[in-house]
């Protein structure tokens, strides 16, 4: 056996555990260990930087098995591979049992973060190695990291002169010219490229053609804006000279479904099929809306919960400040936030506010009752996409599936799964604040301080808590379908949904004042909105009205980045 197959993950701790994700599968029997051993208790363990995957903290002896989101192949033992999860990937993580649902759990609980990590520091460790029926100590050190801040967008790419939208050869040829340029490795499907990779970013493809920077976790605010912009300067510097811009908005102002191109990959046809049978507007979500979202870490499972319904009672708050979709075809469309709106007939089996999270009983174990009850639109093998729309995960499980009948699940089908699910506030080994339309480069900046100052911030995340503990499940629902129509002036019990809003800025500047790391003027342009009461939209339906002379040609000057 191999010194690296033989690391046993082991804490001294003796009732809990912390598994760094890195190395990942883990099973008590004999000889039937890999991973990583602390000198410490599970309170003072900490991951390696990795994309939010960080730590299994659980109550129970027994590991569960987990995948590391790495894009290298992993380590072989025996008929075991242990290799990345992160989506589409040939490789998969193989258990030597049948995945249960409590490893399903354990996957999503490996994204704790224990709280008194959350600082970077050097501990002394030592690898406990399984060879035969001997144990060896070998003491080493390891810095832990930070709680992190991974912020994603998307953006209309369009002809300059035309203000039509990218045919796929453009975005191709784009994509070619930044990784050639700006030292990006290829994404390939097949023999198109759908996208690039540096480090822990990426450029990716929605189903439109929008383009997406999904950005490294990153610890401060500054760094996540750096990192924005660093971004828009290598798209523009390609972009510009084939004659393309980028436009920072939340829904397509001009153009119809049939003039967006289609992008070659293989789950987005499968989706496109799909979306007509269960709700109205699943197309238009697909092909013409995009999004800012922010990603953040949670302690425990009890943190996860408190941010978890946090975020969810202030979503439509962060609809109505970033609203920014008031155009379809041409014209307005009677919305503040279209995107927002085409999320409530898209297809409710699998968005929307997730009431059960206010629940007394909820944590990991009910977010995965949840998502196996969701229905399933693929499954990855073979470097083809096969189509199970419709299908219950359960019954994968069990190796019922009848698109690949006798065939069971592995962490990478889960992991999958888990993406094709699209509520207000989605769980991961992390939580996604899913509610922003997509803005200028300013706005893209203020999204994160917004959540970032609420969430990452214990008095903030408390008084969110205690300021909406008594808000009842109709309330929520009320909030959600109303914003992106009225947006703050949304009427909520005895003022408006502004008057909240001040509330809650004042609490997300506090919380970013309390972090130390200047913060705070970043949220400078929701500042502008809260104390105007005017949403970017209706700046823009005044523009429309006005200025622009009920045109809709000028927003692509107005929100070009």
């Amino acid at each position: 056996m191999s010194v690296l197959a033989g690391m046993a993950l082991v804490s001294q701790a003796g009732s809990s555990y912390c598994i760094p994700t890195e190395i990942s599968h883990c099973k008590t029997a004999q000889n039937m260990v890999i991973g990583m051993a602390g000198s410490i208790d599970a309170s003072k363990l900490k991951e390696t930087p990795s994309r939010f995957s960080s730590l299994s903290c659980n109550s129970s002896k027994t590991p569960q098995i987990l995948s590391s989101e790495s894009s290298s192949v992993g380590t072989k033992r025996g008929h075991r591979v242990v290799v990345a999860a992160s989506p589409p990937t040939e490789d998969t993580v193989i258990a030597a049992e049948p995945l249960t649902k409590e490893d399903l759990i354990g996957y999503l609980a490996s994204g704790c973060k224990p709280k008194e990590n959350w600082s970077a520091l050097v501990k002394k460790s030592f690898l406990l190695l399984a060879l035969g029926n001997k144990l060896v100590y070998i003491p080493f050190h390891f810095v832990l990291v930070d709680t992190r801040i991974g912020t994603e967008h998307e953006k209309f790419g369009f002809e300059i002169g035309t203000s039509r939208p990218m045919k796929y050869e453009q975005i191709a040829e784009l994509l070619h010219g930044i990784a050639e340029r700006f030292d990006w490795d290829k994404i390939m499907e097949g023999d198109n490229i759908i996208g690039l990779k540096q480090g822990k970013q990426s450029i990716s493809l929605e189903p439109g053609g929008q383009f997406e920077l999904s950005g490294a976790p990153l610890e401060t605010l500054h760094q996540t804006c750096a990192e924005v912009n660093s971004h828009l300067y290598q798209v523009k510097a390609v972009a510009e000279e084939m004659g393309i811009g980028f436009l920072g908005i939340g829904f397509q102002p001009k153009w119809g479904l049939k003039d967006i191109p289609v992008m070659p990959k293989g789950r987005y046809d499968i989706m496109r099929n799909y979306m007509p049978k269960v709700g109205s507007l699943g197309l238009d979500m697909m092909f013409r809306t995009c999004t800012v979202q922010v990603n953040l870490d949670f302690s425990s499972e009890a943190d996860m919960i408190r941010k978890f319904r946090a975020g969810l009672a202030l979503q439509p708050i962060a609809t109505a400040l970033f609203a920014n979709s008031p155009f379809t075809e041409g014209k307005p469309n009677g919305y503040l936030s279209m995107r927002s709106h085409i999320w409530t007939d898209t297809d409710n089996n699998r968005a929307g506010m997730l009431p059960f999270v206010f629940d007394d009983t909820f944590g990991f174990e009910q977010y995965v009752d949840y998502a196996l009850d969701v229905p399933m639109y693929f499954v990855y093998r073979k470097k083809k996409y096969i189509d199970c729309t419709g299908m219950s995960f359960r019954d994968f499980l069990a190796g019922k599936l009848p698109c690949i009948p006798g065939e069971l699940p592995n962490l990478n089908d889960w992991e999958n799964h888990l993406t094709t699910i699209f509520p207000e506030v989605r769980l991961k080994r992390y939580l996604e604040m899913r509610g922003a339309d997509g803005g200028p480069w300013r706005r893209l900046c203020a999204l994160p301080a917004f959540w970032v100052g609420l969430l990452y911030d214990e008095d903030s995340l408390q008084s969110v808590l205690d300021m909406t503990a008594d808000w009842t499940p109709e309330e929520r629902q009320m909030l959600r379908n109303k914003v992106p129509k009225t947006g703050l002036k949304t009427p909520f019990r005895d003022g408006l949904l502004r008057h909240v809003a001040e509330e809650v800025l004042k609490l997300a500047k506090d919380g970013l004042e309390r972090r130390g790391f200047k913060e705070v003027g970043f949220l400078n342009a929701v500042a502008e909105v809260v104390s105007t009461g005017v949403t970017p939209a209706e700046k823009l339906l005044e523009l429309y009205h006005g200025k622009w002379g009920q045109s809709i040609d000028p927003v692509f000057e107005e929100l070009l980045y």
